[in-house]
């Protein structure tokens, strides 16, 4: 179910999300961001871990949480996250606002 509303601010595109996805993902895995590409696999290209993924999550549900209202990831899905375009798309997805990013 996407999250409910976007409170007073413009609609959070694919472009934003990669944005916050490689600023939190550069801040926990103490990377440059130039490396967090968007097909990057989690484990195999950028070395995140579980934890680091859990990590990641509630960093952007925290962010996501500001700006919108009943953003959450649900548990069963993060399975399927193994890249940084599925993480996007995820978001994207749940936000309700498609596009692509520019890259």
């Amino acid at each position: 179910m996407p999250a409910e509303t976007h409170v007073g601010r413009n609609p959070i595109g694919p472009d934003e999300v990669l944005r916050m996805i490689r600023e939190r993902l550069a801040e926990i895995l103490e990377i440059d961001e130039s490396r967090i590409m968007l097909d990057a696999k989690f484990s195999d290209d950028l070395d995140a871990d579980s934890l680091a993924l859990i990590e990641l999550v509630e960093a952007l549900e925290e962010e996501l949480g500001e700006r919108t209202v009943g953003f959450s990831f649900d548990d069963e899905d993060l399975a399927d996250l193994h890249t940084v375009r599925d993480a996007v798309d995820y978001v994207v997805g749940r936000l309700g606002t498609p596009g692509e990013t520019g890259e």
